[in-house]
C-alpha cells in the first residue's frame, strides 16, 4: 500500500512539474516571439512593462482574466463554452508520453524520472488526442453565431484532414525503422552520434519526411502561412472572432502547448531526441560517472525543441498566407505523394538491409 502511495505521488509530482514547464514555456514564448518578429523587422518589440519588456506576458495574462467574458446572441451557450477546453485539453495531455530526458539509475534500479509515461503506444496516443483537439476549433466556429467564426471553423477541419494524413505518413518511416511506437525505445535507437539521427541514418534517411512532417505540422497548429482558419483579413480573427477573456486565452494557450508538441516529437522521431551529437556525453566522459550525465541530455533536448519554437517564429516574419486553393493543392498533390513515396523506399530499405531492432 505504501509502495503505490509513493508511486501516486511520484507521478503526481511528474505532472505538475512538466505541466509547470509547458505552462512557463507558452509565457516565454509569447515574448520571444514579438521580440524575434521585432528583430527581424528592425523594430524594438514590447519595452514598456518592465525592464526590455520582460514582464509583458504577466501583463496579457492580467489583461485577459480581467476581461469582460462575453457570449453572443444565439450562441449555442454549452458548446461555446466547452470548445476552449476541448482544444486546451488535449494538447496538455499529450506531454504525459514524452521523455524530456534518458533513464536513470538509483539505488541499482532503472527509474524514468524524465516522463510521465512510456506506454508501447505513445505515438499513436499523442496522434489521437492531437485529433480530438480539432474539435474544439471546429465546435468554437459553429457554437459562435457568426459568419467568420463558422468559415474559420471549416477552413480548419478540412485543413486538419488534409495534414494530419501527412503527418501520420511521414512517421511511419521512422516506425519502420525503430520498430517501436515508444518514444523512449526510438529515441534510444538513435543514440551513439548524429549520423544514427534517422533523418540521417543509413538504410534509410528520413530527411524527407522530416520535410513533410514539419511543414504539415505548421498547417497543423494554424501557424503562418498555413493559418487561413484565422486569417485577419478576411475572417477577422476566424473561429475565434467572439471569444473574449479566459476562453480566448485557452484558445492562445492551446496554440503554444502545440507548437511545443510538435517540436518534441520532431526532436525525438528525427533528431535523436535526448541524445547529443556526439557518443556518449562530455559529462560523462570528464567525471568518469553517468550520474549527471542527464543534466547534458536534458540540455541537447532543450536546445533541439527551441530549434523548431524558433523556425515557427522565423516562417511568421517571412512568409505571406497561402490561398485557400494553394493549401489544398499544396497538401494533396505535393506532401501526400512525397509522404507515400518515403513510406515506399523506407520499407524497401528496412526489408532489404534490417538493422536489427526489434
Amino acid at each position: 500500500m505504501t509502495e503505490i502511495g509513493v508511486k501516486l505521488a511520484f507521478a503526481l509530482g511528474q505532472i505538475a512539474v512538466v505541466l509547470a514547464i509547458v505552462l512557463l514555456t507558452v509565457m516565454l514564448l509569447t515574448l520571444a516571439e514579438r521580440k524575434v518578429l521585432g528583430w527581424m523587422q528592425d523594430r524594438m518589440g514590447p519595452m514598456e512593462v518592465g525592464p526590455y519588456g520582460i514582464l509583458q506576458p504577466i501583463a496579457d495574462g492580467l489583461k485577459l482574466f480581467f476581461k469582460e467574458d462575453i457570449i453572443p446572441a444565439g450562441a449555442n451557450r454549452l458548446m461555446f463554452s466547452l470548445a476552449p477546453i476541448l482544444a486546451l485539453v488535449p494538447a496538455l495531455i499529450g506531454f504525459a508520453v514524452i521523455p524530456f530526458g534518458p533513464t536513470i539509475t538509483w539505488n541499482g534500479e532503472p527509474i524514468k524520472p524524465f516522463v510521465i509515461s512510456d506506454i508501447n503506444i505513445g505515438i499513436l496516443y499523442i496522434l489521437a488526442f492531437t485529433s480530438i483537439g480539432a474539435y474544439g476549433i471546429i465546435l468554437g466556429g459553429w457554437a459562435s453565431n457568426s459568419k467568420y467564426s463558422l468559415l474559420g471553423g471549416l477552413r480548419s477541419a478540412a485543413q486538419v484532414i488534409s495534414y494530419e494524413l501527412n503527418v501520420g505518413l511521414a512517421i511511419v518511416g521512422v516506425l519502420l525503422l525503430a520498430g517501436s511506437l515508444s518514444l523512449v525505445t526510438i529515441t534510444e535507437a538513435q543514440s551513439g552520434g548524429f549520423w544514427h539521427w534517422f533523418v540521417i541514418a543509413w538504410p534509410a534517411p528520413q530527411l524527407l519526411a522530416f520535410v513533410v512532417y514539419v511543414i504539415s505540422s505548421v498547417a497543423e497548429t494554424n501557424r503562418v502561412p498555413f493559418d487561413l482558419p484565422e486569417a485577419e483579413s478576411e475572417l477577422v480573427a476566424g473561429f475565434f472572432t467572439e471569444y473574449s477573456g479566459m476562453r480566448f486565452a485557452f484558445f492562445f494557450l492551446a496554440e503554444y502547448a502545440n507548437m511545443i508538441l510538435v517540436s518534441c516529437i520532431a526532436t525525438i522521431l528525427f533528431l535523436g531526441g535526448w541524445n547529443a551529437p556526439y557518443p556518449g556525453t562530455i559529462i560523462e566522459h570528464v567525471f568518469g560517472s553517468p550520474d549527471f550525465a542527464f543534466i547534458e541530455n536534458i540540455f541537447w533536448f532543450t536546445v533541439k525543441v527551441y530549434f523548431f519554437l524558433f523556425l515557427f517564429f522565423w516562417l511568421r516574419a517571412t512568409l505571406p498566407r497561402l490561398r485557400y486553393d494553394q493549401l489544398m493543392r499544396f497538401g494533396w498533390k505535393v506532401m501526400l505523394p512525397i509522404a507515400l513515396g518515403n513510406v515506399v523506399l523506407t520499407s524497401i530499405a528496412a526489408y532489404f538491409f534490417p538493422t536489427g531492432t526489434p
